[in-house]
């Protein structure tokens, strides 16, 4: 975990992944208070699989913030990655102690969290009663995979599998991209027998959407952001489309070319961002850019990543009449009408 051929910021995340389960570290418990009213199942055959970058949005734009400042500075990012990680070795957790600070940010209702909720209320319309783990959701470890640490990986797979099964699960219904492509197409090549069922959440939606009426409350003009992961991993393209294009009031406006597999890369996703966070702040404000020019008064999209991307691209040109949504509180709040 030393090597100087891994990035600071990679290492950092992946010693809290194989310390902590989480890439930040910090306890499972604050991440699983979003559903702590929402009375999901502990066990049940098909679970929902909310993964870090959801439960911990909050911490993560924090963080986020404070090594983009620092990159503009003249030390760089770099030095606070590895200082960071001295630290965590003299038993100090910095996203521990500012984690305390945001712990209100993951109880129910709250924005960071209101994602997940919307996604448990559009299941359970479709008919779906999934089941949840809570603190005992395994990581799904896919930043160790992307930073070549393909040991470190694989024996955490097989531990999360193996987590999995110990409580019946059967069937998984992931929302975060990253977490579902190393959940559906990663782990099955290093876990023996492996016999789950892994769905996004938008396949199962846009499978059921069809016999459902969805209104939403005014008429809006909306524009989508494919996330990498869904759209050249999972090949999800035409689903959230489909979705987006049942709903009443909905008018959907897109760029002429950078969409579906053509679609710029919004500077998140794969440790980028805490790698090269100054850059990675070009590329959010460079795609907010691009889907300003449809005239969309919504920007949508599914992935946590792109969510902190594109609001901090629309803050740093200093656009607050335009709202950056994901798509499971377009289809919740649809519902509701």
């Amino acid at each position: 975990m030393d090597s100087e051929l891994v990035p600071p910021g990679l290492t950092y995340l992946a010693d809290n992944i194989i310390s902590r389960q989480n890439i930040l570290g910090v306890t499972k418990e604050q991440g699983a208070r979003w559903a702590q009213k929402l009375d999901l199942p502990r066990q049940a055959e098909t679970t929902f699989f909310a993964g870090c970058g959801y439960q911990f949005s909050a911490q993560l734009e924090i963080l986020m913030s404070l090594a983009r400042g620092i990159d503009k500075s003249v030390i760089g990012a770099e030095l606070p990655m590895r200082f960071a990680r001295f630290q965590k070795k003299l038993g100090l957790n910095l996203p521990g102690i500012y984690s305390n600070v945001l712990s209100l940010s993951m109880l129910p209702g709250k924005e960071e969290v209101k994602p997940l909720e919307a996604a448990i209320k559009v299941l359970r319309n479709l008919g779906i009663q999934p089941g949840y783990l809570a603190e005992e959701e395994p990581c799904c470890g896919a930043p160790l995979n992307h930073a070549g640490l393909q040991t470190k990986f694989a024996d955490n797979a097989r531990q999360a599998y193996e987590k999995l099964k110990s409580f019946r699960v059967k069937q998984v219904i992931g929302i975060v991209p990253y977490c579902t492509h190393a959940v559906q197409k990663l782990f099955p090549l290093y876990v023996d027998g492996y016999d789950l069922e892994v769905r996004h959440f938008l396949e199962v939606v846009a499978e059921k959407i069809p016999s459902n009426k969805l209104r939403y409350p005014r008429k809006v003009k909306v524009t989508y952001h494919d996330p990498c992961q869904l759209v050249r991993y999972l090949s999800l393209v035409e689903e959230p489309r489909l979705i987006l294009k049942s709903i009443e009031n909905i008018e959907l406006v897109e760029p002429d070319w950078t969409r579906g597999e053509w679609a710029t890369c919004c500077g998140g996703g794969g440790g980028f961002e805490t790698v090269f966070p100054e850059l990675s702040q070009v590329l959010a404000v460079n795609r907010a850019s691009e889907l300003l020019e449809t005239g969309a008064e919504i920007i949508v999209t599914h992935c946590p990543g792109c969510i902190m991307q594109l609001k901090d691209g629309l803050r740093e040109l200093k656009i607050d009449s335009v709202e950056v949504l994901d798509l499971s509180q377009v289809v919740a709040t649809a519902m509701e009408t």
